[in-house]
Formats: C-alpha cells, structure tokens, sequence
C-alpha cells in the first residue's frame, strides 16, 4: 500500500484536490512532485457513490492539466494489479497512461502496476 497519509498529503511536494458536488465529497486525489520534470499521481479515490459516473475521469483529466501547467514532462503512478483495480487501470490506459517498470523509489513487486504519461 502506497497511499499518503494525511500528513504527507500536507507536504509543500503534493498538491491535493477534491472533486465535490454541491457539498457532497465524491473524489480525491493528488500530484506529488518527484523533480522538476517528473510527477507522480498519489492517493486518487471516488467514492462509491461516484464510481461510474465520470468523477475518476474528471480528476484524472485535471490532475494532467495541472501537471502541464506546473511543466512537468512525465506523469507517473502506480496501481494495483488485483481484478478491483481494473476499472482504474482502464480509466489510465484509455488517457494515454502506457505501462511502464518501477520509478522514483518503486521496485518491482507483484501487487503493483506502474503507468506513465509523456506530457
């Protein structure tokens, strides 16, 4: 399990956003600066509720927008690989994410997949 922790999600490194209707929470996510050029996406959850709906989507899409605004040239993240994890994998694929091997301090290991982005 590679998921921050509330304080970490505080760190100057990460940049935390929420995908909210009305004042319902249906998302999270974060983007956590691994260099200048390099980012990697952290914590990215809907609720069940939301799940289907295009929230996921929604935050993936502002999570690379960001990432370009900030000049990043690689977007990176990991997932697991156990079936309740395809959906994800899906949603990554299908926004150009390709699979990759282990970055930053990864290392391989069955229990995870690892995408990246060239933006």
């Amino acid at each position: 399990m590679h998921a921050l922790d509330i304080d970490a999600l505080r760190h100057p490194s990460i940049i935390f956003v929420t995908a909210r209707r009305d004042s319902l929470l249906l998302g999270c996510a974060a983007i956590k600066e691994l260099d200048s050029s390099h980012a990697e996406i952290k914590s990215m959850r809907t609720t069940a509720v939301a799940r289907g709906t295009g929230v996921g989507r929604a935050l993936l899409t502002h999570l690379i927008n960001v990432a370009r605004n900030r000049g990043y040239t690689r977007l990176s993240l990991e997932t697991g690989t156990q079936t309740y994890f395809e959906p994800a994998r899906a949603l990554y694929r299908t926004a150009g994410f390709i699979p990759t091997g282990p970055f930053d301090s990864y290392t391989v290991d069955p229990n995870s997949a690892y995408f990246t982005l060239r933006l």
